[in-house]
């Protein structure tokens, strides 16, 4: 699991199903097999050196994220997953990429800069205003919504730490919209399609019990 707090933006050095993604903090405490969240996407690392990582991309996430998109030089949001003893800072990040959005627009607006991103309805259906969503796995809030896309404020901080000021619009990211939304609609749903059940003392009687 992970929290959306971006640790640092790594590059990539070289793309494919196995790219190979140059880093430093995150190498403070990496091991085989450890999960990093890698633009939102959570991948496992299969080797690494004291100064870049080599993770494996399955063809699923390379359909539902921008990953494929990556160039060497690409500048890439790295988060490690959470210790049990770490701060919680932003929402409940699963690293499992819902799909893509595009930016439709940025301004600038006092200190902060505001992006609008266009989704599809199957993804907006989970945002809600004020609600948390993860964009190439950063942890943001909605600051507003309509029936194409949504818009999320950024402060500066997060835009010097992070991938967003080199984005532009009509880039690709990814979105991960909060598992809490689409668990609460699983459970509404069995809920409703649970009927009442015809069995009781009468029916039973009638069928000789």
């Amino acid at each position: 699991m992970f929290t959306g707090i971006v640790e640092e933006v790594g590059i990539v050095e070289k793309t494919g199903i196995q790219p190979v993604i140059r880093a430093r903090k995150i190498l403070e405490d990496i091991h085989i097999g450890d999960s990093i969240c890698v633009n939102g996407a959570c991948l496992t690392v299969t080797e690494f050196t004291n100064d870049r990582f080599t993770v494996d991309i399955m063809p699923e996430s390379m359909r539902c994220t921008n990953l494929g998109e990556l160039k060497k030089g690409s500048r890439v949001n790295l988060e490690r997953a959470m210790p049990a003893n770490g701060r919680f800072g932003g929402h409940i990040v699963s690293g499992h990429v819902d799909g893509t959005g595009i930016i439709s627009d940025i301004k600038q607006d006092g200190i902060a800069v505001v992006y609008r991103i266009k989704a599809d309805k199957a993804i907006l259906r989970y945002i809600v205003n004020k609600g948390s969503i993860a964009i190439d796995g950063i942890s943001l809030t909605v600051c507003s919504i309509d029936e194409k896309s949504f818009g999320v404020s950024i402060i500066p901080h997060t835009q010097r730490e992070t991938t967003l000021s080199f984005k532009k619009v009509g880039d690709t990211v990814n979105l991960e919209t909060d598992i809490i939304a689409a668990y609460a609609e699983k459970f509404l749903n069995l809920r409703s399609e649970t009927k009442e059940s015809t069995i009781d003392m009468d029916f039973l009687r009638k069928c000789g019990f």
